[in-house]
């Protein structure tokens, strides 16, 4: 569990370097992990977003817990 879900957020959706800061990623990693699809992501408008739940499961996909 995150520091994030811990702490009991309820956004539904994570900015690309949270998420990638997650994955131990840079900003810089993030974005180009984001950018090939390596990231779940959604766009709003000009934002991109990591969607929460599509980004765990991507992790319990690949095994992490």
């Amino acid at each position: 569990m995150t520091d994030t879900e811990s702490s009991g957020d309820k956004r539904l959706v994570y900015d690309v370097p949270e998420a990638g800061e997650m994955l131990g990623l840079t900003r810089n990693a993030s974005y180009e992990a984001a950018k090939r699809g390596d990231i779940p992501t959604i766009r709003i408008g000009k934002l991109i977003r990591v969607p929460k739940l599509a980004f765990h499961q991507m992790l319990e996909r690949a095994g992490v817990k």
